[in-house]
């Protein structure tokens, strides 16, 4: 069994749930899919960290540093991080708040990031890309250039078209089509 198949067995025992859910989207699904379960899991952390370094070698993509909105992303972010480090160059990790502190430092990224820096966005599930493209308009605001976004799951809801909008790569360690989920619903 490769890595990749071993992720998708780990999500679908781990992370899919089947029922009626309302997606943070608004839309409705006959699954709900949380990647925390498995981005959090042992297995799942070193997994996530190979095939996403890879992946992001393979788009030949060279960041400073790797993240995402923060929780989903975070996981994913320095599961990478850490994978890179044995296998230079290393990727520094980095989260980006949903809004920015009101004391302290006031930023909104957290981490490893500085103004200038490339980076990748990322996601754990893609769904409208709302998410994603929260990311990416703090970071550039924070003065990132951002090289791609990585996910672990695309659900194929169209998410992956409207952030190709505003980043020339979109590229996922899995689908839905591909754990057997219902791509529409």
């Amino acid at each position: 069994m490769t890595e990749a198949d071993r992720l998708e067995r780990l999500l679908l025992e781990r992370s899919v749930q089947r029922g009626e859910f309302t997606l943070s989207s608004g839309l409705k699904s006959s699954y709900y899919l949380d990647c925390r379960p498995t981005t959090m899991s042992a297995e799942g952390l070193a997994l996530v960290g190979r095939l996403g370094l890879a992946a992001i070698r393979h788009a030949g993509w060279r960041p400073d540093a790797i993240g995402g909105l923060t929780m989903g992303a975070d996981p994913v972010a320095y599961a990478v991080a850490v994978a890179s480090w044995g296998n230079p160059p290393p990727i520094d990790a980095f989260s980006v708040r949903k809004e920015a502190k009101e004391h302290g430092t006031k930023r909104q990224v957290e981490g490893n990031f500085r103004s200038g820096f490339r980076v990748v966005v990322v996601e754990d599930v893609i769904t409208t890309g709302g998410s994603a493209l929260r990311a990416i308009e703090a970071l550039r605001e924070a003065g990132a250039e951002i090289l791609g976004v990585l996910a672990v799951v695309d659900r194929e809801q169209g998410g992956k078209s409207c952030i190709e909008k505003e980043v020339e790569s979109v590229v996922s360690l899995t689908t839905a089509s591909r754990l057997g989920l219902a791509a529409a619903s």
